[in-house]
């Protein structure tokens, strides 16, 4: 039996208590947790989207400088979002990791606020820049922290949940920002009052700090109280950055469907207030209402997609349905002049499908102790596209338009599109578990497990003939019957192969299936 003593060492609370790290509340008060460790930094990444005009008038600021505090945000993170995955797996490890890039993203908002406070351009940039280190770092830590905590038919519907409320932060900074610029207006005036708003802004990143605090000394209490480090199964060998070689294909057209997809939802966000003004003649706010839809559809309808593909498995078939509902959706924007609500509407529907669907299946191409990495790498890539695609798509708008802006978008999509019906070929032509239900994908690796079992027995019953055949007594001193057994053996060798397995098989599992347990 179990020792009394270890279940209330070290002010660690009894097994029956409900914040016990065995209980479901415990696990919810993580899961909540989880969900704010990103709010904050959604939150102030749309900052100057939510102040575009004020940053004109307040800052003067012209076009390209503005396009610039979005897109020096992503270029760190070609490389450094890919190291931070990497330190999160060998060096920080995911608590210490969140922490660390939490305080990062706090700081760069902070010095953001200062730079626009003092009206200081270099000082701006040089936030963002330090906000975008820790900014995709940070959600990289984030799946690690829910894969860790939640598997199985829970991991989509986490998945969702999170980036609910992680694209919450974005709504709300749409819906409060002008409120809050407004109120400091009674007390400051010119770009100072700009700067304040901001520095309001940032208190959502310290909140945000505050969660991976108490959720770290949460998931440390838990790992002590349910040894789960213990349990976990270390890898065979450890883990070098050049094993990124030996990802499978379909790990790298996972890839390719972040970076592309993505790229026809983000850049249209950041300049789809524009579009609808001189498209659909929209005045500024209801431009913005319009535009604030993917956001808020997604917070959502995440977290019910998310439940819906834990119910019905299927994440590849899911992903190319929302594809093609992505390109209808460009397609009516950019070809019709039908009620722009209709496009977005199913836009933010069809994203939200996706991002439920897309995110769990790294977790199941990849071993649990590269996961950071290819998380990081899947970010990397991904801000690779958006870093460049930001200025592209100023170039095209500036030269063409955003008819043909729309049909870039189109032409990402359906690169998505080619890269998602890959991934289906390949996973049932390997029988995998991808495009599986739940019931189908448990059945799946049990039927596995078997197979390997099946071979062991048929390598030690070789093993074992292969002994008795070199014995020597037996070979000088035959016995008539095992004379006559051999015979027979000789006659229809394959049963009595079946046969000797078969003895061997339930002479192993019966005293351990049939004999009553020991109190």
């Amino acid at each position: 039996m179990e020792n009394p003593e270890s279940s209330t060492r070290a002010g660690q609370e009894a097994p029956d208590s409900c914040f016990h790290p065995a209980t479901k509340t415990h696990r919810f008060i993580g899961l909540v947790l989880m969900c704010f460790l990103c709010f904050g930094s959604y939150f102030c990444y749309d900052t100057p989207g939510a102040l575009a005009d004020n940053f004109k008038s307040d800052s003067h600021l012209n076009t390209s400088q503005f396009a610039l505090l979005y897109s020096i945000y992503s270029w760190p993170n070609v490389i450094l979002c890919f190291i931070g995955g990497y330190l999160v797996d060998r060096c920080f490890g995911v608590r210490l990791g969140t922490i660390i890039y939490m305080t990062i993203v706090f700081i760069g908002a902070v010095v953001f606020a200062f730079g626009v406070y003092i009206n200081a351009y270099w000082l701006m940039i040089l936030g963002r820049f330090i906000f975008g280190i820790g900014g995709e770092s940070l959600q990289v830590a984030v799946n690690n922290y829910v894969v860790v905590w939640f598997s199985g038919k829970e991991l989509n519907m986490v998945f969702g949940l999170q980036l609910s409320v992680s694209r919450l932060g974005s709504t709300v900074n749409f819906w409060v920002m002008e409120s809050i610029y407004r109120w400091v207006a009674n007390y400051y005036g010119g770009y100072e009052k700009l700067g304040v708003a901001l520095f309001i802004a940032s208190l959502t990143c310290l909140g945000s700090l505050v969660c991976a605090l108490l959720l770290g000394w949460m998931d440390l209490r838990a790992e002590k109280a349910l040894r789960r480090q213990e349990a976990q199964a270390k890898p065979d060998q450890p883990f070098h950055l050049k094993d990124i070689l030996k990802f499978k294909t379909v790990f790298w057209l996972l890839a390719v469907i972040c970076v592309a997809y993505y790229l026809a939802i983000f850049p249209f966000i950041a300049l789809g207030k524009l579009f609808f003004e001189r498209k659909f003649d929209f005045m500024p706010q209801e431009a913005n209402t319009v535009n604030s839809m993917v956001y808020l559809l997604s917070a959502a309808l995440s977290p019910f997609f998310g439940i819906l593909i834990d119910k019905t498995g299927r994440n590849v078939t899911w992903i190319i349905l929302s594809i093609v509902a992505t390109v209808g959706s460009h397609f009516l924007l950019a070809f019709t002049f039908v009620n722009p609500y209709v496009g977005v509407i199913s836009l933010g529907i069809s994203y939200s499908l996706l991002a439920a669907g897309l995110w769990p299946l790294i977790a199941m191409v990849v071993p649990e102790s590269q996961m950071g990495t290819a998380y990081g790498i899947c970010q990397a890539v991904q801000n690779l596209g958006l870093a460049v695609t930001i200025i592209f798509a100023g170039i095209i708008v500036d030269n063409y338009g955003y008819f043909m802006l729309e049909l870039f978008f189109l032409g990402c999509l359906f690169a998505s599109l080619i890269a998602a019906v890959l991934i289906y070929i390949l996973d049932s032509a390997e029988e995998g578990v991808l495009n599986l239900s739940p019931g189908a994908r448990e059945a799946l690796v049990k039927t596995r497990v078997s197979t390997e079992e099946t071979a062991n027995l048929l390598d030690n019953a070789e093993s074992s003939d292969q002994e008795e055949t070199d014995s020597g007594p037996s070979r000088r001193n035959p016995d008539p019957e095992a004379l006559e057994q051999s015979a027979g053996a000789s006659r229809d060798p394959a049963q009595e192969q079946a046969d000797r397995i078969r003895s061997r098989y339930f002479s192993h599992l019966l005293p351990t299936t049939l004999l009553p347990e020991r109190p």
